[in-house]
């Protein structure tokens, strides 16, 4: 099970330039969002966000689509 350092207990994450959440035990997903943040410095920019629950129905609950 892959995770972002920062993010280690979370399972989804969502970017809030493009309002997608990420589905870190997704091998696919996680490379694209591993990518992202690596090349747009999001972290950095506080461009990450978590959910409480931490559910993809959260995410949409405020507004972000599944990738």
């Amino acid at each position: 099970m892959s995770r972002l350092d920062r993010f280690s207990r979370f399972r989804f994450i969502g970017v809030r330039d493009t309002m997608r959440v990420y589905d870190c035990d997704d091998s696919d997903q996680f490379e694209q969002l591993k990518d992202l943040v690596n090349a747009e410095s999001l972290v950095g920019a506080k461009l990450l966000q978590t959910f409480a629950p931490d559910t993809q129905e959260e995410a949409r609950n405020r507004g972000f689509r599944p990738v």
